[in-house]
């Protein structure tokens, strides 16, 4: 019988990883609907009224962006040291990722402060009201993705988990490119 083993081999069973990378293809898509509904939601409240405000953005917010990116950097260069068989050098990157993860939340929060300091909050105006919720369902799936980064790191490192952990955490860091594109050139 043939194994179905996504993003390469490991040390694990081939029929439990394939079945573990399905589960992480049913939360990538179901994420995906989740945000599509929300830009959905955005787009025609935008388009559809004539009160649409854009609102200031907290400039923190591109410094969160290359935090969150240099976050898979160091994980990608986890997984690198990893495959040459550094286990320490490996241990090392991961954390790292993991401690700008937790930077790039707390940025989103300082960013929130900031703009109640202005005065801006959920309920200031639409466009307010949009960024709000799809910084904090980024955030909310950024926390899951921390819990799992923590988890490889003090657990039992299995590739499988690693991988996956690794690419939700690409994905998450995609989605909030996307997300400053939609704030910035439609917001």
């Amino acid at each position: 019988m043939l194994h179905w083993r996504p993003f390469g081999g490991g040390e694990e069973d081939g029929d439990a990883r394939g079945a573990s990378f399905i589960g992480l293809y049913v939360l990538l898509a179901a994420s995906v609907m989740v945000f599509v509904a929300l830009t959905g939601a955005f787009v025609f409240r935008r388009c559809l009224s004539g009160d649409w405000a854009s609102m200031p953005k907290p400039p923190i917010l591109f410094v969160n962006t290359a935090i969150l990116l240099a976050s898979s950097f160091a994980l990608e260069a986890a997984r690198r040291a990893l495959k040459s068989g550094l286990r320490a050098r490996f241990h090392s990157w991961w954390s790292a990722g993991t401690v700008l993860g937790v930077l790039f939340l707390l940025g989103q929060a300082l960013a929130w402060r900031q703009l109640r300091d202005l005065g801006i909050y959920v309920a200031t105006s639409p466009s307010s009201s949009f960024f709000y919720i799809l910084t904090a369902s980024h955030g909310l799936h950024l926390v899951g993705g921390i819990a799992a980064l923590i988890y490889v790191a003090v657990g039992p490192a299995r590739r499988t988990v690693i991988d996956i952990s690794a690419i939700f955490w690409h994905f998450l860091d995609g989605l909030w490119v996307y997300l400053m594109v939609l704030f910035y050139v439609w917001g």
